[in-house]
């Protein structure tokens, strides 16, 4: 069955981005509902899949990842407002059987993301 996980790692700091908060949401036309609210474990990722099963279908997704608040606690040093505080990822599930790994790489001042397996 399909589902959805993800890994954030602190790039600046060279280790696992812990204890950051991440929304979740299932876009639909201009709306969009929250689905539910996950915080990253000591390594990084989620206990369990952020979705699986019946709770993946089809559709468009976004994470919400509230970096500000993670770098803050590190205590990075940042004018404020933060270039980068809350980061949304956007993405499309078109095989809600598959595994969809949506990793963010973090930094104070840059993020990327791929979708890896």
């Amino acid at each position: 069955m399909g589902r959805l996980t993800t890994h954030v790692l602190d790039t600046a700091q060279g280790r696992p981005g812990k204890g950051i908060r991440i929304e979740v949401y299932r876009l639909e036309g201009e709306g969009r509902t929250r689905l539910k609210e996950v915080v990253t474990n000591d390594d990084g990722r989620c206990d369990a899949p952020i979705l699986e099963d019946e709770s993946l279908v089809v559709g468009e997704y976004e994470l919400v990842f509230h970096a500000g608040d993670y770098l803050r606690a590190q205590g990075v040093e940042a004018s404020e407002p933060r270039f980068l505080d809350v980061i949304p990822l956007r993405f499309g599930v078109a095989d809600a059987d598959a595994h969809y790994h949506v990793p963010l790489l973090l930094s104070p001042y840059g993020y990327s993301t791929y979708r890896g397996s």
